[in-house]
């Protein structure tokens, strides 16, 4: 289920099957064109009754019944880079790391199969459309960096200065999980131990920040 007038306007440009729209005669008459052939069902229905449909009161747009995606593996190219989550459980860091991902050009996260469900409505609103750019693939970790080729950057307390690497063209960059980091199983196979550095007094930092702090050291010294 896919709420709010954006999200909705960002799945309608994508390959995602919807299978009913509702929509309240506002957002229609906006946005006729987009509309048109796009939905299996269009329903129009009043901004009161929207509210009461969804799980967030404040929508006053649209609501769309989406067909979620079969979890295929992603082609392996050796010249981008990839997100990978072990053990992202907050919906709402998901759904921020989806968004930074897709402002960063980064179209491709594989994740552990205890990181959260991609399809929560949290995940889903906090992703700002994100989602429907950005392809999620859950998996064993172990396995699948047993056959990757790719260098392995993990992200630790305890590492090079995330400011000084060189991250070359491509690679695999780890985010643990919010309490523990990243796990044991997975840490094996990282082949770069990096850190952002403190000069303040915080304890940590959270997950997706952090995923947007490497991710513009990444860009920056790529371009």
């Amino acid at each position: 289920m896919v709420e709010g007038g954006k999200s909705v306007l960002e799945l309608l440009h994508s390959d995602f099957e919807v299978v009913q729209l509702l929509a309240t005669p506002g957002f229609f008459d906006q946005n006729h064109k987009a509309l048109m052939g796009l939905a299996r069902e269009i329903t129009e229905v009043e901004e009161n009754e929207l509210a009461g449909l969804g799980e967030y009161s404040a929508n006053n747009a649209a609501l769309a019944i989406v067909r979620m995606k079969p979890n295929r593996a992603p082609a392996v190219n050796t010249d981008e880079f990839f997100l990978m989550l072990d053990g992202i459980r907050d919906p709402g860091n998901l759904g921020t790391m989806l968004r930074t991902a897709d402002w960063y050009g980064i179209k491709k996260i594989i994740a552990s199969e205890d990181t959260g469900e991609v399809y929560n409505g949290k995940v889903i609103q906090s992703s700002m459309g994100s989602f429907t750019r950005v392809n999620i693939f859950y998996t064993d970790l172990e396995q699948y960096l047993t056959k990757n080729v790719l260098p392995v950057f993990g992200t630790f307390l305890a590492g090079d200065n995330v400011h000084n690497i060189n991250f070359g063209t491509s690679g695999v960059i780890v985010i643990g999980n919010e309490t523990n980091g990243i796990s044991k199983e997975v840490e094996k196979f990282v082949t770069k131990r990096i850190t952002i550095p403190k000069f303040g007094n915080a304890e940590s930092l959270n997950a997706a920040i952090a995923t947007a702090v490497i991710c513009d050291n990444i860009r920056r010294r790529k371009s």
